[in-house]
């Protein structure tokens, strides 16, 4: 039986204690927060054995195996750092550290202990991005990536945790470097970093706080970001961030030298696009016979959920869901398609990896990249326009 604590009981740690406890072999034998109401409160509604409001004492008392960390970010490292040192392999909620120094130290820190760690890229692991991995893998792309293009949108009008942000001028997220960014951009752009083979790309951004955010007199949070990514004679890539963007999307695409895939994690939908084209007016008509039998799958995946953002959209683009939908029926039917099943895939294979002594689920050359990429940003967007700092909080 594999023994996991987690430390810090806010909203994301609800989402741990889910998907922990949908797994066999495993048990939440201790959960800490600063605040003791906050511990018991979360070991009532999960029914764990024990709450802490001590982190020596959750570690030497409930003895985990494993420790989640689903703290805010600035706290990640020394946490993270003191469970490694007592023996405890390490799952870190995004963004895994503030900078790559840190993130570095851990990754040695955990080598030179022979215990693993890993970050909660959980959105690499869905039903849809596990299937656009094996595809690459198979080599649909015809050779490595050319370009790839990730957007990573936030809707700032629907979001509770924005709102809060927003209304709270002491809110912890101010006083990260990238604020808003650093605590939300890292699942965009590990999904590139997974493609890069460069340790050292280029990297370069252009940040701007939105009309929106402007008219609410708010000049310090960058809500709209463009980055620039590139390996010398070799891969390119896009990302963007924006709060204005309508839709709010969040997808992936990468072209390779035959082929290309994008990746759509809102509709949970993947659509294979043709290297080479049709003669004549071919060309005007078979293509979106074969993008139709591509989402209907998609669709028919969605249908199988409550959520009507997962298949209403999919609907409406009908003749281009049918594959997809498909898809997603199986894995309705297989009653693995929740809102955080990537969740559910990343937590089981890291502790696969611990029980087997076998390869971490995200590599750690990946976890670094994105730090790296993630400071690349936050450095250039110090220069190019006043940072404004909200007080820190008592």
């Amino acid at each position: 039986m594999l023994k996991v604590a987690i430390v810090g009981c806010g909203k994301i740690a609800d989402a741990h204690a889910s998907q922990i406890q949908r797994l066999k072999g495993c048990e939440i034998v201790g959960v800490y927060d600063r605040e003791p109401l906050m511990a018991k409160q979360f070991y009532e509604r999960f029914s764990v054995k024990r709450y802490f409001d001590d982190l020596t004492g959750l570690l030497s008392d409930a003895r985990p195996d494993v420790v989640h960390v689903t703290t805010p970010p600035q706290s990640h490292f020394a946490i993270a750092r003191f469970c490694l040192e007592r023996g405890c392999h390490v799952y870190v909620e995004k963004p895994f550290t503030v900078d790559e120094a840190e993130a570095q130290s851990l990754v040695e820190l955990a080598t030179e202990r022979r215990l693993k760690l890993t970050v909660g890229h959980d959105d690499q692991f869905s039903h849809v991005a596990r299937r656009m991995r094996a595809l690459v893998q198979s080599g649909y792309l015809g050779g490595p990536p050319v370009h790839m293009e990730s957007h990573y949108c936030y809707d700032l009008g629907r979001d509770g945790y924005a709102r809060t942000l927003l209304a709270d001028r002491r809110h912890w997220v101010r006083n990260l470097p990238g604020k808003l960014l650093h605590n939300v951009i890292s699942h965009g752009l590990a999904r590139i970093a997974e493609f890069l083979t460069s340790d050292s790309p280029q990297v370069i951004a252009y940040g701007f706080v939105s009309p929106f955010l402007k008219r609410l007199n708010e000049d310090a949070i960058v809500d709209e970001l463009r980055v620039i990514i590139a390996e010398e004679e070799r891969t390119t890539a896009y990302f963007t961030f924006s709060s204005q963007m309508r839709p709010s999307i969040h997808q992936f695409r990468v072209y390779g030298p035959k082929g290309g895939l994008i990746l759509d994690q809102d509709h949970e939908t993947l659509i294979r696009l043709r290297p080479g084209r049709f003669k004549s007016y071919l060309e005007k008509f078979v293509p979106p016979v074969i993008l139709a039998e591509q989402h209907l799958e998609n669709l028919l995946r969605n249908v199988k959920t409550c959520y009507l953002e997962k298949f209403v959209p999919p609907v409406i683009l009908a003749e281009q869901h049918l594959e997809n939908l498909l898809r997603n029926v199986k894995t309705f039917l297989a009653r693995d398609f929740q809102m955080k099943s990537g969740m559910k895939y990343l937590i089981e294979a890291f502790y696969r990896s611990i029980i087997e002594d076998g390869p971490v689920p995200i590599p750690y050359r990946e976890i670094l990249l994105t730090a790296r990429m993630m400071d690349a940003i936050f450095a250039q967007l110090a220069t190019t326009r006043p940072i404004v700092d909200a007080e820190s909080p008592a």
